[in-house]
């Protein structure tokens, strides 16, 4: 259950980014509303998630995948472009995240 929690909460927080770009600085209401209810959403959820996964392996995860997924959503939905160093990088936090869940004792699963 908690990493279905911390799933959710990433999607909540990958939602409120989005909607961060196109509430233009909290001038447009809709946008503005949806960042405020989706960023409380991700962190009420991740504060549930802390209670069984350690910290550091929660942030991990949770700040890992909000980068790579935000990336995505800032190329397909925002017509961003990401140069080669980028991906590398996104790449690397990736297999970081997947290091973690694979190979780590700390992970409870």
């Amino acid at each position: 259950m908690p990493w279905l929690l911390l799933a959710v909460a990433i999607v909540a927080e990958v939602i409120a980014t989005s909607a961060l770009k196109l509430a233009m600085g909290f001038t447009r209401f809709w946008p503005s509303v949806t960042v405020v209810c989706c960023y409380s959403l991700a962190l009420y959820l991740l504060s549930l998630t802390l209670e069984t996964i350690p910290v550091g392996v929660v942030y991990a995860i949770w700040s890992g995948s909000g980068v790579a997924l935000i990336s995505l959503v800032g190329r397909f939905f925002f017509g961003q472009v990401l140069d080669l160093p980028a991906i590398i990088g996104i790449g690397m936090i990736v297999a970081g995240v997947l290091v973690l869940q694979l190979f780590s004792a700390s992970v409870v699963h």
